[in-house]
């Protein structure tokens, strides 16, 4: 249903119709241009959008897939529907432009609407690309099942559903270039089994050449990622019920898969503008001043547009051609042209730092050409220089010179005459001095074109510290690479009038006070609810983003003598299981170690098929997951098991992964199975700012994988036991940091809980102990719980023996809810997809 947001204005004037066809990033960005330049007295702006959001980032979908960012985070969304009407434009969201009548000056719409238009500006993108493949598209012409595109909230909603399912799922990416190697990463931090399938021979083969291509797939393929190049994908295969399950090769090979992501290219999307009989080639012929070929009120900008034959795919020249274009038909500059871009590209691909500008490699037998390869640690640099001038560069790994180098293909700065000081601080600026030593019109931020001036001008303004100077010009708010550099700039340009961010210690960003600081606050005015804190600790008021933080910390802090309101918890919290995507429940009861009865497997068996439970499957941490159990039946599938809850769906004391130890392993060094037992006996379902996952391995063999956990414990022999904390194994990788050895199973005991009512009380929000280890320091930590330097210790075990007596089964729950709605079933609140019952 298209949403119309509609300015209220009473006010009568001889303002223009400027209706702009297109919601995206360059058609939003030439509105926020045209109104800077006073435009909203000139127009009545019409704004068409066909998806159903205001104007977001789409270079932070890469950030959404891999877990870096949410969908409701403030960086993705650029403008969102409040903008609109604090701005006097009228947006139509969800719906679409179908037709343009250039004489008639009126655009319709898919909803029936037709709008009126003095002057039209078209800004409707690109759309992905999808190469010719049997099996492709359904009968209908819709993709088929499990295949997705990459480029709308929509595909990422999709893939992530995807992702989540299950716990075996297999991608295969179709595009080795930017965007597909975004997607592979992100998957990839999922828990996806991934391969990229790229048909050129080395990945990113438009901004990279062969070596520096090399280097990037051998980073790929360390993170897990299977990669595939020179691979020309034909096919499509699925099974006989329309179900993905691979692709195949033009070699007569193929690749297992569940999803395909096809991240081929981009077209621009042309078709309206070809319908209007506007001039196409590959797409909206445009002149200097972005007006369409012979029109004299039609204008188009972005990606779906073609400036003196070319067409771009990035985000810098789409700022450069909507600073333009609202100079000219808001008059501020008449005579503005814009005479295309060179571009410069620096990024983080996958986790890798990528720069590259101009030519990849020399073109002439006079074209000096200097290169630096060192596989081994990811690194890959060169230059080319032409008389004199610097017309190409490309840095993989260390883009400490990427300033320098964006400066002098710029012909800002002289070139040094050894040139291989271009690649290293061998006497041009290094990166600590290049932020003085940038110019004024150097892009900073490549996504969302800051210049190095826009962040100065922004200093002088009055905003004194790093995160106000990132809110008001936005730069750092796209990929992230670029916030050093933003830093740099900031501190150069406020001297001494430099301020901290203080919120960015705050717990939450509503209460201007440290974790430390809130814990006091709340004990000490004994706050026992969300809406208390809020009341007396909140300046502005309440602040939804900061319930599910505070509602953790106060069980922390109070246990059981919390006051649980509504919307204080999210939904696994509020029915104590992990909501699927078909909005059934995961129920996983507690089997301490792993280790389970006949009469347990029964139990679970009969409930199984008493409630048509779809699926049953074993846990990594050595469980049984009941998957589909509708919500109104978790009280009585917990009655029937008869078994505690496993906190499979909070932030907290989840499992503790075992070994069978000296019980029959013939390598075994010590008991782990019944360490691992008393363990979970003792700290099972602890509140924590993040989920726990303990092991406990009875030999250096490593068979729980203990030395990859939040806690875990490794029997070394003669009674021995080496405890390693910050361990991780999903979406990132960790070994843990060795804590303490110790000589008996009690010590263990102890000392983990020492340490997780430290972590408890001291770690950020979500943040998980792979993060907090190395922030606080493995040496720091021994000293403070092992040593007791600052005489804590006895406080924590204090606290966490209070947390541990006030332990109480939430299961328990069934007996008494604790409120009418809380196991009602609130379904189907919209169609879902189905899980599928194997």
């Amino acid at each position: 249903m298209p949403v119309d947001v509609t300015p209220h204005d009473d006010a009568t004037t001889a303002k223009r119709k400027l209706v702009v066809v297109g919601n995206g990033m360059a058609g939003a960005r030439t509105v926020e241009e045209i109104l800077s330049r006073g435009g909203s007295e000139l127009f009545d702006v019409t704004m068409i959008g066909d998806e159903p959001y205001g104007n977001y980032n789409r270079i932070m979908l890469s950030h959404v897939l891999s877990g870096e960012a949410t969908l409701d985070d403030d960086d993705l969304m650029l403008n969102p529907m409040a903008w609109y009407r604090e701005n006097g434009v009228t947006l139509y969201s969800g719906d679409s432009a179908e037709g343009i009548d250039r004489f008639a000056k009126t655009v319709t719409c898919a909803s029936g609407r037709v709008i009126d238009f003095d002057v039209l500006i078209i800004a409707t993108g690109s759309n992905t690309f999808f190469p010719n493949m049997d099996g492709l598209r359904e009968s209908d012409g819709r993709l088929a099942r499990g295949v997705f595109g990459f480029r709308t909230i929509s595909d990422t909603n999709g893939m992530l559903q995807m992702a989540t399912a299950r716990d075996d799922v297999r991608a295969v990416v179709i595009g080795g270039g930017l965007l597909g190697l975004e997607a592979a990463y992100g998957l990839k931090t999922q828990g996806v089994d991934v391969d990229v399938v790229h048909s050129p021979g080395h990945l990113m083969n438009q901004q990279l050449d062969e070596r520096g291509g090399k280097v990037l797939r051998n980073k790929i393929e360390e993170l897990g990622v299977g990669v595939h190049t020179g691979k020309r994908t034909t096919a499509v295969l699925r099974t006989d019920d329309g179900t993905v399950s691979g692709v195949g090769f033009a070699d007569g090979e193929s690749l297992p898969a569940d999803m395909i992501v096809v991240t081929a290219g981009i077209r621009p999307n042309v078709e309206l503008a070809r319908s209007a009989g506007l001039v196409i080639e590959r797409g909206i012929v445009v002149d200097d001043q972005m007006r369409c070929e012979d029109e004299g009120s039609i204008y188009a900008v972005g990606e779906c547009c073609q400036h003196r034959s070319e067409v771009y795919g990035l985000v810098a020249p789409l700022w450069e051609q909507a600073v333009v274009l609202a100079d000219v038909i808001t008059g501020a500059n008449p005579h503005a042209e814009y005479h295309g871009s060179r571009l410069t590209t620096k990024l983080k691909v996958a986790g890798v730092d990528v720069a590259a500008m101009g030519v990849k490699g020399p073109e002439r037998e006079d074209d000096e050409f200097v290169q630096f390869y060192e596989p081994r640690s990811g690194t890959y640099k060169s230059v080319v220089v032409r008389d004199n001038k610097l017309i190409g560069a490309m840095l993989l790994g260390d883009i400490s010179k990427a300033n320098f180098l964006t400066q002098a293909f710029d012909e800002k700065v002289p070139l040094p005459e050894e040139r291989i000081s271009m690649l290293f601080d061998m006497g041009t600026p290094s990166a600590e001095t290049g932020a003085a030593e940038l110019a004024d019109d150097v892009q900073v931020c490549n996504c969302n074109g800051v210049t190095k001036g826009d962040i100065v001008s922004c200093v002088q303004s009055g905003c004194t510290s790093v995160s106000e100077v990132c809110a008001k010009t936005r730069a750092g708010k796209g990929c992230g690479s670029c916030k050093p550099l933003v830093g740099d700039i900031v501190e150069f340009a406020a001297g001494d009038a430099l301020t901290v961010d203080k919120s960015a210690d705050w717990y939450v960003p509503c209460i201007p006070l440290t974790k430390p600081e809130l814990i006091d606050a709340i004990k000490r005015q004994d706050l026992r609810s969300v809406s208390e804190v809020f009341e007396n600790l909140a300046p502005d008021g309440e602040d939804a983003t900061a319930k599910m933080p505070l509602s953790s910390l106060l069980r922390v802090i109070w246990g059981t003598g919390w006051n649980r309101e509504p919307g204080a918890l999210f939904v696994n919290d509020r029915v104590h299981a992990n909501i699927q995507r078909d909005g059934t429940f995961s129920v996983v009861p507690q089997m301490k170690g792993g280790v389970t009865s006949p009469q347990q497997l029964r139990k679970i068996a009969d409930v199984a098929e008493k409630y048509d439970i779809p699926m049953i499957k074993a846990t990594g941490g050595q469980r049984l997951d009941l998957l589909g159990v509708k919500k109104e039946d978790l009280p009585k599938v917990w009655a029937d098991l008869g078994m505690p809850s496993g906190y499979a769906y909070g932030k907290s004391f989840r499992t503790v992964k075992t070994c069978v130890g000296t019980d029959y392993c013939r390598f075994g060094l010590g008991d782990s199975t019944a360490l691992g037992i008393a363990i979970e006996t003792r700290y099972q379902g602890l509140e924590s700012p993040a989920k726990l996952k303990l092991a406990v391995t009875g030999c250096p063999r490593n068979c729980a994988e203990a030395l990859c956990k939040d806690f875990g414990v490794v029997a070394i022999g003669d009674g021995k036991w080496e405890i390693l904390v910050g361990g991780a194994a999903g979406a990132h990788i960790r070994k843990g940091d060795l804590l303490a050895t110790v000589d008996s199973p009690e010590e263990v005991i102890r000392l983990c809980g020492i340490f997780i009512q430290y972590y408890r009380e001291q770690a950020k929000w979500l943040e998980r102990t792979y993060a907090f280890v190395p922030r606080i320091g493995i040496e720091e930590l021994r000293a403070i719980l092992v040593e007791d330097r600052d005489g804590i210790v006895g406080g924590l075990q204090e606290r966490i023996d209070e947390a541990v007596a006030d332990y109480v089964d939430p299961w328990l729950d069934r007996d008494e809810p604790r409120s009418p709605a809380q196991f009602t079933s609130a379904l189907p609140l919209l169609p879902l997809p189905q899980v599928p019952v194997r």
